[in-house]
């Protein structure tokens, strides 16, 4: 009946994506269990690293890869387990590490830093698709830095802009946000490692609270729990009032360009919560991503809602900037709520698209249309 009501919704321009839609929908239930035994997982420390170890044999090559996306991506719960509780999960973060190195010896995309009065945001490309960031204080050259997943990248950019590493924020556990925190934390003998202490982050030094502070010269930067994706998961907001230009929010894996992240240690509303969290903040607050999913993610959108011109718009720009491999980010909070799905859950269109809920004709609730969007999405881009 889903797919029936949403073939009807979508219709016109939306004619090929209503297609794509009821492929989705028709799977969905197949997919529910495995869906539910993920939510139920709860967070688990991640080992500490106190030696780098072998690369993997052959005969533990057993996770199949596509196109070298990262590991978080269309897993199951065994997977998960493995990547977040044992040393394998460490061992194939290395080891994505050296084949991302080899592939994209200047980094998968182009970045732009942005630079205000006094303060300059510098995105860089780790991996196969991930962002590291420092946030420099140009008076007092010195740095913090976001998710450091490849050190050697990021020392590279230190080094480049002269500045010394003062801070390490990690938004949450998984090797590819934290990967680099044991190298650069012992390379750079004062260096503090901010994170939650509830996930387990590697040679975490200094634990932060919801709505706690790190000041950095003069970088106010505030953490946010934005529990869901892990149990720890935190963003980090730059209050732009001192240097008078926009706040910044880094946010992990919680919020990407038109996306949301998985939830692998919560519940759909948990996740809905901490989505509201950072929509509570102003729509020029510059969003800067976790990975580059932008026109994966605007393809998703335009099967759930053909019909938004901002989208399209959207989508138009990110295809020019990806044919010359130049990154998206950042986008804005108020961009992200003229087509980003994941915060439009209080939308009609949304509803009609997806068709009744699972109490009949009283819809969806928010929560409800999270947890939907979030499979189809799922499904949508294991195809």
């Amino acid at each position: 009946m889903a797919a029936v009501v949403a073939a009807t919704a979508l219709k016109g321009r939306g004619a090929r994506n209503a297609r794509v839609l009821r492929g989705i929908l028709s799977g969905a239930t197949a997919n529910k269990a495995s869906q539910n035994r993920t939510r139920a997982l709860q967070s688990h420390s991640s080992p500490e690293c106190k030696e780098e170890p072998e690369p993997l044999s052959p005969e533990l090559e057993y996770i199949p890869r596509k196109r070298g996306k990262n590991p978080m991506k269309a897993v199951g719960l065994a997977w998960y387990s493995l990547y977040t509780r044992t040393w394998l999960g460490y061992l194939f973060y290395r080891q994505q590490l050296r084949r991302a190195r080899n592939r994209y010896p200047k980094g998968h995309s182009r970045t732009q830093p942005r630079l205000f009065n006094g303060v300059k945001v510098l995105p860089i490309p780790v991996l196969s698709d991930n962002y590291s960031y420092l946030i420099i204080d140009t008076q007092a050259r010195l740095a913090v830095a976001v998710d450091p997943s490849d050190p050697q990248a990021v020392q590279a950019s230190i080094e480049k802009e002269g500045v010394n590493l003062v801070a390490i924020l990690c938004t949450h556990k998984h090797w590819d946000h934290s990967g680099g925190n044991r190298d650069l934390s012992r390379r750079h003998q004062d260096c503090r490692v901010y994170g939650s202490p509830q996930d387990g982050i590697p040679y975490l030094t200094h634990p932060l609270c919801h709505q706690d502070v790190v000041s950095v010269g003069r970088l106010q930067i505030q953490a946010l729990a934005t529990p869901g994706h892990t149990q720890g998961h935190l963003v980090y907001l730059l209050d732009g009032e001192p240097y008078k230009g926009p706040s910044c929010l880094f946010s992990g894996d919680l919020l990407f360009l038109s996306g949301c992240g998985r939830t692998f240690e919560g519940t759909a509303e948990t996740m809905l919560s901490s989505l509201d969290t950072v929509l509570g903040l102003g729509d020029d607050t510059l969003l800067w991503p976790g990975h580059e999913y932008a026109e994966e993610n605007l393809g998703f959108a335009g099967v759930v809602e053909p019909e938004n011109l901002a989208r399209e718009r959207k989508m138009q720009w990110v295809q020019r900037q990806r044919m010359e491999r130049r990154s998206t980010c950042p986008s804005t909070l108020g961009e992200e709520r003229s087509y980003n799905p994941f915060l439009r859950t209080h939308c009609l269109v949304l509803q009609e698209a997806l068709g009744p809920g699972p109490t009949g004709d009283n819809g969806y609730s928010r929560a409800q249309l999270l947890e939907k969007l979030r499979q189809l999405k799922d499904l949508h881009k294991s195809k």
